[in-house]
């Protein structure tokens, strides 16, 4: 079933012919569907609820959204984590990234804590995190269909995709205020031109610009 069916990605239902041959649809531009790349931290617990309260695996799907956002994983990257890079003991998550980028060790916190011990409860023989009934690892379409269905779930004003966890997670670090290579590192980005996005777009630097 395609997950991206009935949220807006395509210009045409079908496949169209050409020629004799089947053209497949053509992929909206994602300034057609949505207005934004990202979440606020208010519709990212929305989204978690909404994946715990539905479907078979809610608790692995809405901890999949946790871990997503407050590391900033990528797709690849969560369908990837194995028990290894996790310490329980020393609450720490060792973040291997793709894409060239630079790994680093993450803090666990009492939320991450308490859905990982829940998951080894149910999976206790799967060396992936995130794995499938049968204990192999989630599939990238697989995952990008559990943040889609919670987002229709939670009644987000907009299709949802997996990679606006990460956004999330950006601007909400330079709405903190952090230092801009501190996020670079947490997101393990490689060059930090990548990062600033977070911090030109964050509203609060114009906040003084008017004091009515």
């Amino acid at each position: 079933m395609n997950s991206d069916k009935g949220l807006g990605t395509t210009t045409n239902p079908t496949p169209m012919r050409e020629n004799g041959r089947v053209i497949p649809p053509r992929r909206k531009r994602n300034a057609e569907v949505r207005s934004r790349e990202h979440l606020e931290p208010s519709e990212v617990a929305k989204l978690t609820l909404a994946a715990k309260r539905n479907g078979r695996y809610g608790h692995r799907d809405a901890a999949l959204i946790r871990f997503m956002y407050r590391h900033g994983l990528r797709v690849s990257e969560a369908c990837a984590l194995r028990w290894d890079a996790i310490s329980l003991e020393a609450a720490t998550l060792a973040v291997s990234r793709l894409k060239r980028g630079t790994p680093s060790v993450h803090p666990l916190r009492g939320p991450e804590l308490r859905d990982l011990r829940e998951i080894r409860r149910q999976w206790p023989d799967s060396p992936y995190v995130f794995c499938s009934e049968r204990g192999g690892p989630l599939t990238a379409r697989t995952v990008r269909d559990i943040v889609a269905r919670a987002g229709v779930a939670a009644n987000l004003p907009m299709p949802v995709h997996p990679h606006m966890l990460r956004h999330a997670l950006g601007y909400y670090l330079a709405g903190l205020g952090f230092d801009t290579r501190a996020i670079q590192a947490y997101l393990g980005h490689r060059s930090i031109t990548h990062t600033v996005r977070y911090t030109e777009m964050n509203p609060d630097r114009f906040k003084a610009f008017f004091r009515d």
